[in-house]
């Protein structure tokens, strides 16, 4: 298989709610424009990231799955965590759902969510302490 593209499809009730969260917050433009879908990419970058947004009761969707998205966690790495947390949380005041901390597997994070329950977690990465050291195939934190 050769795969040309790959990114989440979010599905909820609040479709243009939760585009918007990710345009304003998230550095995403809208590519495709639906009441019923919205196709993201990330704006200013060379690597295509991309995220949609689908309104989870839309006749695409198989019946038995109609329900709104549970259970993601959307990582986020960045060069300055610290900076986003202020921007983010204490500027924009998104929920702050774990505060921000340093862990000893090589990140420093803190966890927010959209209007969805949908957790986004915020990392910058960092040189792992102890056992973790030796658990990585390559150095990723320099």
């Amino acid at each position: 298989m050769r795969v040309s593209s790959f990114y989440p499809v979010i599905l909820t009730e609040q479709v243009a709610a939760t585009a918007a969260f990710y345009v304003e917050h998230f550095g995403f433009e809208k590519v495709f424009e639906a009441d019923w879908y919205v196709s993201l990419k990330m704006s200013g970058s060379d690597i295509p990231f991309e995220l949609a947004i689908l309104d989870a009761a839309h006749s695409t969707i198989p019946g038995a799955y109609r329900t709104q998205v549970k259970g993601l966690i959307l990582n986020f790495e960045v060069d300055d965590v610290d900076a986003d947390y202020e921007r983010l949380i204490r500027g924009a005041g998104l929920p702050l759902e774990r505060e921000i901390r340093s862990e000893d597997f090589g990140q420093r994070h803190f966890i927010t969510s959209d209007p969805n329950g949908v957790l986004i977690d915020v990392i910058s990465i960092i040189p792992p302490t102890g056992d973790f050291n030796n658990q990585y195939t390559e150095e990723v934190w320099k």
